[in-house]
């Protein structure tokens, strides 16, 4: 199956640090979280607050089953031990063509970008540019991935530090340039103008922005102390959260009015909005170059993340065997690499051929794949901790509440997803993305029936994965629940 040994593993602490830092931060903070604020008003804020707690919740279920047996397929191994082999293909797919898919739109902003610096090349070109150089990126060992993330995930961290210190200035009237408001700007025009509905409705666009703390747990099978590198991330996600996507978030609602038109403007945002208002030279300049920080980061990692995805699902026999290929030097699965930046060269052929809307109309399959991953990983902890218990497994890193606070998750994920459908703003992508996971569903079915992509595995039992991982696993003795 493969040519190496498999993945060889290269990443450090340091680099699992940034890496669960970046995974937050992506370019929707700086430029799409303008269309959630104008859609709920300043309750945005609570759509952020809520979005987050998710998240951690679904983080904590996550790292249960991941700390006893961390694996690269992360929640679609899971899945498939759960739940059956047809919801662990079902996910990883979903989730293959999320990141895929994602990378195209990542290559044409950068393109905009860079063509509007350096218009002597048209703006395809230099999306293939990014494409072909992180694709090199990606073939070679896994570290040279985590220290580009280290370094891109530094710059986000600090341009977000700087605004939020600024921004406080401002906030308190320290700031002696602009003409930005305060804290009135909170309740002037009402803080949920229109209705607790359109704060739900906002949900769905911040769950699409916070897509990417799970990638940790992906990352951490290939590190020297998975479980612990597992715990450390998820417990640094509630501050992470909080600083950089609640905390900016309400700095920008108090600093402009929440109808301000520029906010939806998809080529400034709103951090360009705010600190134009504080009066800050070449807004636009800094905001394009942190925006193109954090393009080419989460095109790294969506590369990554679903060219390691597309090995878990070889290994188990839901993909081609081919896709599990490894390098002989460099562990990485360069076969996955090149199959999951196909959508990166069909965004650059539509810019060529200005088509680019074409692409819009695939990335709405994707807008609701957060909560439907979350959902699963929800589902899965339930099954799979219940099982555990059945067999007086000790757990050694647990789901607090369990199992009221999971079924509250399960309860709220679908809550939104109906209150989404109901209110109409976001039904296509819902709709959209529940067809193509049933599409998905039936070439699994296909595929198991016809042998296309092999045999399943061999696989210990999930008692004995689990009552090893929990048991025996030497990082994981160490922690306390």
């Amino acid at each position: 199956m493969s040519k190496g040994e498999g993945l060889k593993g290269g990443l450090q602490s340091r680099h699992m640090t940034m890496i669960s830092i970046a995974g937050v931060i992506g370019a929707a903070l700086f430029v799409g979280s303008g269309k959630q604020i104008a859609l709920a008003g300043p309750a945005v804020i609570l759509a952020y607050l809520g979005g987050g707690i998710l998240v951690f919740l679904v983080m904590r279920m996550l790292g249960e089953m991941a700390v006893a047996q961390p694996d690269t397929g992360s929640f679609s191994t899971y899945a498939d031990r759960a739940i059956g082999r047809w919801a662990g293909f079902t996910i990883g797919w979903l989730y293959w063509y999320f990141w895929a898919l994602l990378m195209g739109w990542e290559a044409y902003v950068a393109g905009q970008i860079l063509h509007g610096w350096f218009p002597v090349a048209p703006n395809w070109g230099y999306a293939l540019l990014l494409t072909l150089g992180l694709i090199g990126v990606n073939f070679m060992n896994v570290r040279n991935y985590g220290e580009f993330e280290f370094w891109f995930g530094l710059i986000k961290v600090v341009a977000i530090v700087l605004f939020l210190v600024v921004g406080t200035l401002a906030v308190v009237h320290l700031w002696p340039f602009g003409d930005a408001g305060g804290m009135s700007n909170l309740a002037d025009r009402g803080f949920m103008p229109n209705g607790p509905g359109a704060v739900v409705t906002a949900l769905l666009g911040i769950m699409f922005a916070m897509m990417g703390a799970e990638v940790v747990t992906v990352a951490a099978g290939e590190t020297s102390e998975p479980g612990g590198q597992i715990v450390k991330a998820i417990r640094s996600v509630v501050w992470r959260i909080c600083l950089f996507y609640v905390g900016s978030i309400f700095l920008v609602v108090c600093l402009v009015p929440y109808d301000t038109p520029a906010l939806v403007d998809p080529t400034r945002g709103s951090y360009n909005v705010v600190l134009d208002a504080m009066g800050i030279p070449y807004a636009q300049l800094i905001v394009n170059a942190i925006v193109l920080t954090s393009v080419c980061s989460c095109f790294n990692s969506a590369l990554y993340v679903s060219s390691r995805m597309l090995y878990s699902l070889a290994r188990r026999g839901d993909a081609h065997r081919i896709m599990a290929v490894t390098g002989a030097s460099s562990g990485a699965p360069y076969v996955g690499v090149v199959i999951s930046s196909v959508f990166a060269f069909v965004a650059v052929y539509m810019m060529a051929t200005s088509s680019m809307d074409l692409y819009d109309v695939l990335m709405q399959t994707t807008g609701c794949v957060a909560l439907f991953v979350y959902l699963t990983i929800a589902c899965c902890q339930l099954r799979m901790r219940q099982r555990l218990q059945a067999q007086g497994a000790e757990l050694k890193f647990k789901m607090w509440l369990f199992p009221w606070l999971t079924w509250a998750v399960i309860l709220f994920i679908c809550a939104a997803l109906l209150t989404m459908v109901l209110e109409g703003t976001y039904r296509q992508e819902v709709l959209y993305t529940s067809a193509l996971g049933a599409v998905i569903v039936l070439m699994g079915v296909a595929a198991q029936r016809f042998g296309i992509g092999g045999p399943k595995a061999h696989e210990p039992s999930a008692r004995k994965i689990l009552e090893q991982g929990f048991n025996g696993r030497r990082e994981a003795a160490a922690l306390k629940p």
